[in-house]
């Protein structure tokens, strides 16, 4: 049980943070002792700068070598500690100058985390249950001609010509609201059903990659590189079409479940209500995401 707050506390005011970073020698988002994280690495600054430990809420978790070029976080400070973050007059806002103050703590990641922006978040604002829905993209070169070793940070180099149109009727079948187990590793205590709003292939007419876009409610723990890694079993004719649908429905993860690499993955944007609209709807969306779902 949480505790009532008391007269004494002090008030507190909820900070968002939006973040992009190369994930390449990161292990994940989530802080893990002896190991470089992203969490480790923004709340190591933060705890400089705040002079206290600062825990960060982030809105989609990426895993070991994933990138993000439009990752959520939100943490709570007093006013207090707020206010401080400006420490002399001739300085902007706390927002701005908190974000400089950041980016010169964080010098030491040598440009792999850069802090985007920061702002007092809205009244009701959760950067993970707050979230309406979530973009990945993910890029492929599955010819010689197309790869380019200054991005093969973040393209994965597949072996065998692809079939980019057949890819993207096979990931468009699988739309919609599901359980994916299937393509899940679940969690205790947490649903795997989804709703998939977007997901296709396309290849690019000049630089001849394929890239995946993805767009989820939310996504579970490697939904989308084991989707990714379906379809392309599909696109290179390992299995036949309507294959990847079939193993959606048997909701059974097994040796058949595999997992595209991750450096070629990267979670592009996080979008949330629009509060102008309707101030209730932070809320309300946090609220209605945390309540457990099932298929309709």
């Amino acid at each position: 049980m949480i505790p009532m707050p008391t007269p004494s506390d002090p008030a507190l005011v909820r900070v968002r943070m939006d973040l992009a970073y190369d994930g390449t020698d990161y292990k994940g988002w989530a802080t893990q002792p002896g190991l470089p994280t992203v969490q480790g690495a923004l709340e190591d600054g933060l705890a400089m700068i705040i002079r206290r430990p600062v825990r960060t809420v982030v809105a989609g978790r990426t895993d070991a070598g994933v990138h993000a070029r439009g990752q959520v976080v939100h943490f709570d400070l007093t006013e207090a500690e707020w206010n401080a973050v400006t420490r002399n007059p001739d300085e902007a806002g706390p927002a701005s100058t908190l974000v400089r103050r950041l980016s010169g703590a964080l010098s030491r990641e040598r440009g792999a985390l850069v802090v985007t922006g920061a702002s007092l978040a809205p009244e009701g604002f959760d950067a993970r249950f707050s979230a309406l829905w979530r973009s990945y993209r993910y890029a492929i070169s599955d010819s010689s001609e197309t790869r380019d070793p200054l991005n093969r940070r973040s393209t994965y180099w597949h072996r065998e010509p692809l079939d980019a149109e057949l890819m993207d009727a096979e990931a468009k079948a699988v739309l919609g609201l599901h359980d994916f187990l299937t393509f899940c590793k679940p969690r205790e205590g947490a649903t795997t059903i989804r709703e998939l709003q977007d997901f296709g292939f396309i290849r690019d007419g000049q630089s001849g990659l394929i890239t995946a876009y993805l767009q989820a409610d939310a996504f579970c723990h490697n939904m989308v590189r084991a989707l990714v890694a379906a379809v392309v079993q599909v696109g290179e004719g390992r299995h036949p079409a309507g294959w990847v649908s079939e193993r959606l429905e048997a909701m059974v993860r097994d040796s058949q479940t595999r997992l595209a690499p991750p450096h070629a993955l990267v979670l592009e944007h996080v979008e949330y209500p629009d509060v102008d609209s309707d101030p209730r709807a932070l809320a309300f969306r946090a609220a209605g995401t945390r309540a457990r779902r099932t298929v309709v």
